[in-house]
Formats: C-alpha cells, sequence, structure tokens
C-alpha cells in the first residue's frame, strides 16, 4: 500500500484511461524508469492526506471526496508554477518523467519481498491505490460518473490546453485536428465549445471520421483517400486554417499540419512521437509567412482542470460521447492491445474499483 507525504493524497483508485502516453512507454519508445506503473488519467475517492499537509488541502479534498486527478502533477512551488505555467512544472519534468518519482526523489511504490523501488508514470494510476500531489486534484462534482470523467485528466485536459493556451483559439476560427484518437476528438470538442467555424477532422479511419462529426467536425478527410493539405485550402477558400493541431506524433503528420495553416496562422503539436523524432519545415515559409509552430504537453491544472469540470457537468464537453469503451481492471492488457492495433475509436477507460 503506497503512503502519501506532505502535500500528497492517497487515493482509491476508480477509473483510469487508457492513453497512448502509457502504450509508448510500454512499448519502449518513450526512455522510462522501469519496473514502472503507468497509467495517469484517474478518478477516485481520497482515503488518506500525506502527514504535516496543509489545513488548505484537507479543506480543499475531504476524506471521502470524489477527485479527478490530472497527468501534469504541479508542485506549485517553482519559477513555472509560480507564474501559473503549471504545464512547465521544472519538478514534474525533473523527477516524475525524467527519474519515475515524486518531488522528493522517491517514489512511493516498493515491491513487498525485497523492497524495490517501482516507479510512477505521473501517478501511476494503474492501480488499486495511488499517491497524488494535491495540487494535481479537482473535486469531481457528484452529477458526473467516475468512470467517464478518467478522461478529464489526460485527454481532455491535454485538449483543453492546446486549445486555450497553445492555439488561443477564438469564435469564428477555422481549426483543422489532425488525428481522430482520444486527445483529437476531445480537441474537436473543444474546439467547437470555443465557437470556432470550420472543424476539419482528419484520420485514417472512415470509422473515426464518422464519430467526429458527433464530436463538432463540420467537414472529415481520410488521408489515404486524399491529400489532406490540399483539401484543407480547399475547404477554407484557399488559404489554410487558422489553427491545425497534429495529435498523432508522427513527422508526416507534423508537415501536414504545417503546411495547412494560413499566413499567419498556428500549427500546434501535441502528439508524443517515438524517442529522437524529427520533424521538418520550410524555413522560408515559416519566416515569410508568419507562421507560427507551438508545442504543447497539457493543461495548466489549478486554473484548468475547474473549468473542465464545469464544461462536463452543463454538458457542453460531452463526456458520454467522448468514451467509447470500458474494460475491467483484469482487461488492462487488452485495452492496450487494442489501443496499439487502433481498434479503439476515441478513449477507452477501464474501470478499477
Amino acid at each position: 500500500m503506497p503512503r502519501p507525504k506532505a502535500g500528497e493524497l492517497l487515493i482509491k483508485t476508480k477509473a483510469c484511461g487508457v492513453c497512448h502516453s502509457d502504450l509508448h512507454v510500454l512499448k519502449g519508445e518513450i526512455p522510462f524508469s522501469s519496473p514502472c506503473v503507468v497509467g495517469h488519467e484517474i478518478t477516485g475517492e481520497v482515503v488518506e492526506h500525506g502527514p504535516l499537509s496543509d489545513p488548505k488541502i484537507i479543506e480543499r479534498l475531504p476524506l471521502g471526496s470524489r477527485v479527478v486527478g490530472s497527468f501534469i502533477m504541479p508542485c506549485g512551488n517553482c519559477s513555472y508554477c509560480s507564474k501559473g505555467h503549471d504545464d512547465l512544472c521544472e519538478d514534474f519534468f525533473a523527477y516524475n518523467r525524467a527519474k519515475g518519482t515524486l518531488y522528493d526523489g522517491e517514489t512511493r511504490l516498493f515491491l513487498r519481498g525485497s523492497g524495490k523501488p517501482v516507479f510512477m508514470y505521473s501517478m501511476g494510476g494503474l492501480a488499486e491505490y495511488c499517491v497524488v500531489p494535491a495540487n494535481a486534484l479537482c473535486v469531481l462534482p457528484k452529477a458526473l460518473p467516475y468512470s467517464e470523467s478518467a478522461i478529464l485528466g489526460c485527454a481532455v485536459f491535454t485538449a483543453y490546453g492546446a486549445m486555450a493556451h497553445a492555439a488561443e483559439v477564438r469564435p469564428g476560427d477555422s481549426v483543422a485536428v489532425i488525428g481522430t484518437g482520444g486527445v483529437g476528438s476531445s480537441c474537436l470538442q473543444i474546439a467547437r465549445a470555443f465557437g470556432a467555424s470550420d472543424i476539419i477532422a482528419v484520420d485514417v479511419q472512415d470509422e473515426k471520421l464518422q464519430k467526429a462529426k458527433t464530436f463538432g467536425a463540420t467537414h472529415t478527410i481520410n488521408s489515404t483517400k486524399e491529400d489532406p493539405i490540399q483539401k484543407i485550402i480547399e475547404i477554407t477558400g484557399g488559404k489554410g486554417v487558422d489553427v491545425a493541431v497534429e495529435a498523432l506524433g508522427k513527422p508526416q503528420t507534423f508537415a501536414q499540419c504545417t503546411q495547412s495553416v494560413k499566413d499567419g496562422g498556428k500549427a500546434v503539436m501535441i502528439g508524443l512521437a517515438q524517442a529522437g523524432s524529427v520533424g521538418e519545415m520550410d524555413i522560408n515559409r515559416l519566416v515569410r509567412r508568419k507562421i507560427q509552430i507551438i508545442g504543447s504537453y497539457g493543461g495548466r491544472a489549478r486554473q484548468d482542470l475547474p473549468k473542465l469540470m464545469r464544461l462536463a457537468e452543463s454538458g457542453i464537453f460531452n463526456l458520454e460521447h467522448a468514451v467509447s469503451r470500458r474494460y475491467t481492471f483484469e482487461e488492462a492488457a487488452k485495452a492496450f492491445q487494442d489501443l496499439n492495433q487502433g481498434n479503439i475509436v476515441g478513449r477507452a477507460v477501464i474501470d478499477i474499483n
């Protein structure tokens, strides 16, 4: 049983989303400490506060609280967190992503027999219990179900960060989303919520594109059947889109993203790639046409998670549409197998407790 320290909470996990980032770790495509527990978008119940935790944390997240955890777990104290840029938290990258630990340099998971450390990808949420820093948690309203709400911590959180902070989508903007999996399809819903006019979904599977229309896509392009760059330019009257989002993490889709934005447009990259992957861009077009290429890893937990709760609670973001499959805890391996084979439309969730 993991034990929380000061400023941390022990969560009895209820559900955990099935995300490509975990799959990258499982396949060794992204280097990470091993052995480790993956799973980084969770809902659960607060069962314990770390000793010497700030009374304000206990007041905000009392025992028995229903909570959502975001995959970026801000320390709250570094130079970025103090400016409100939780998505660039120094400790999160230095300790969790680089070493698989929390911010004292230690994991909270150990093998029972030998006491050897087991590392944590974010909170290591694919488990019956996990330890989460308080800054990464937000109260889940009673009206929202544990299962579907798990995706708020990564798929929806990543999409919101891309749309609100990186792209700064405004009403009337045209938006293209390349790759309409869990994160991409959430981008479509957020773009619609922000009042985007043309919302173009690009994928290689007709089934995903059909579903994209329910998320708000006004146009769909199957890139195996037609050139997505030409088609996007055609749809936008020869100009290109205000914002293009790459949600896959491949050099080919990186190029499609940068080439389908209009002059002065924003190409936002949110898909993680195999380590060492490189995207290319025509320098003269970048310079002359003032193209903006922006990376975005996720949202800002302390500001954005409460907003996502309200979007979901009001139905502006439809959680039920977004989650297409549910697995039992025992079927976790099958869930990642299905994800690897491209069999999941939208997002899948593993029910734990």
